[in-house]
């Protein structure tokens, strides 16, 4: 989704400047996720990130309080809805050709069985025309956010240059 490669999405440890992260206060879950958030948020933004190595010592008592499925479906829809924010088609797009996919082995086992076309290789059909243009509209919208708050980020910065000279 990034582009990015992203090292460790859960460790917790981030270090933003406020301003930065106080953009995506409107992104941020009411759970622990808002690193995994704002490091989504700010990499598909184009931000700079860097990485640096930290060493972190073996947990002597106690164990880590994620779960692997409650938290890993709130991870996975934490990142879903990071990239249907930032990159719509990257989601609608494979559900869409899944299920054009499923509409065209649906119309061939039907052809093969029945010999017709049935009425539910049609909704397959139409679902991913549908879904793709859900995608194309999102992807639009996105678009238009984007070109809005970038511009900003410009126009902020060319005026600090002015006020500096």
């Amino acid at each position: 989704m990034t582009k990015f490669t992203v090292r460790d999405l859960t460790s917790g440890f981030r270090a933003v400047k406020a301003p930065i992260a106080k953009s995506y206060i409107y992104l941020l879950p009411n759970t622990y996720s808002y690193p995994t958030t704002i490091t989504l948020g700010v990499l598909r933004d184009g931000q700079s990130v860097k990485y640096l190595p930290i060493e972190a010592s073996k947990r002597k008592s106690g164990k880590s309080s994620i779960r692997i499925f409650k938290d890993g479906v709130r991870f996975l829809m934490i990142i879903i809805r990071i990239c249907t924010l930032y990159s719509p088609l990257r989601i609608f797009l494979p559900v869409s050709f899944t299920m054009f996919l499923l509409g065209c082995v649906r119309y061939f086992y039907s052809f093969m069985t029945e010999g017709r076309f049935t009425n539910m290789s049609a909704l397959l059909y139409i679902s991913s025309i549908i879904i793709f243009m859900m995608g194309l509209v999102s992807e639009q919208v996105c678009q238009m956010r984007f070109e809005r708050r970038v511009p900003n980020k410009r126009v902020k910065k060319h005026q600090s240059d002015d006020k500096k000279n």
